[in-house]
């Protein structure tokens, strides 16, 4: 497939572009950083400038594209990852705005040139517990894709925001345009560096609903996306099968979720933040779920 993958040089993003380029496809690389990565064409937009996404979307990835003299080669797909990343970086209306009118005008461009596969970046911070002011607990557990949405910062509103955009160019293209509530990304490095501390004090991952997606599985994810279709307009929790923490459920729960509906029966070490929907309509099998084997 060839490409178009926005915020690839991004923490996320990387990964999920060196995936897709091991796999075969022919990815551009749409930033305000270029990826030094062998085998991947970038290109350097403002995304919140339409006339700059339009003309990205129409454009040749390399110099080899312009060798068979036939013109312009058509993407074939869009992943969306690009966006100021939280809270705390730039002012809040930035942020807001940075996210909502870049990922209109990704979608806005995909679509008028023909683009019939839509991936974008959602949130775990659209369930609005991770930014809250003070402690806010999930509705129910485990949580899934129909707890309610409605958080309280600039980050998550624009996710909702997007989501709501996504939908309803859904509706009037009939594309498959699909949604990634991402969780809290970690890295292969970031075991060894960050996890001991959660071991020590799992009340540092009550913010991320203790749960995590490592990016090597998030990549798969992706593509999974990529190749199953028919579904229309989707929305997927992102995450691991497991807690990040050393506490089990019952002892996380008459810790910090006293009081909690529970949905379900939850396994000792299954993760509150489920991916079930993910397993069942594509296939999503996580395979770094055994983080403690990792750890010194």
């Amino acid at each position: 497939m060839r490409i178009l993958f926005t915020g690839g040089s991004g923490k996320a993003g990387r990964h999920a572009v060196a995936h897709l380029i091991a796999l075969g496809h022919r990815v551009l690389n749409v930033d305000l950083l270029p990826l030094d990565l062998p085998g991947l064409d970038n290109r350097i937009t403002d995304l919140t400038d339409a006339g700059q996404v339009f003309d990205v979307m129409a454009s040749y990835t390399g110099l080899d594209e312009l060798d068979p003299g036939t013109g312009v080669p058509r993407f074939d797909a869009v992943v969306h990852f690009a966006a100021v990343p939280r809270i705390l970086l730039k002012s809040d209306n930035e942020c807001f705005r940075v996210n909502t009118l870049s990922t209109y005008n990704v979608i806005d461009a995909a679509l008028k040139f023909g683009v019939r596969k839509i991936i974008f970046a959602s949130s775990e911070t659209t369930y609005g517990v991770c930014f809250a002011d003070g402690e806010r607990k999930p509705d129910y557990l485990p949580v899934d894709e129909d707890h309610p949405t409605i958080p309280e910062d600039s980050y998550a509103m624009s996710k909702v925001v997007n989501e709501a955009t996504a939908r309803s160019f859904q509706r009037r293209s009939g594309a498959d345009i699909y949604g990634l509530r991402i969780n809290n990304v970690i890295e292969p490095q970031e075991y060894a560096r960050d996890f001991p501390a959660y071991l020590a004090d799992p009340a540092l991952r009550r913010r991320n609903i203790f749960a995590y997606i490592d990016a090597r599985d998030l990549a798969q994810m992706v593509e999974l996306c990529l190749h199953t279709g028919g579904l229309g307009y989707e929305v997927f929790n992102v995450a691991n099968d497991t807690h990040s923490v050393g506490l089990d459920t019952d002892a996380l729960i008459a810790r910090f979720y006293q009081g909690v509906p529970l949905q379900r029966q939850i396994g000792p070490q299954e993760s509150f933040y489920t991916n079930a929907k993910a397993k069942t309509l594509l296939g999503f099998a996580p395979a770094h779920n055994d983080w403690r084997a990792l750890l010194p």
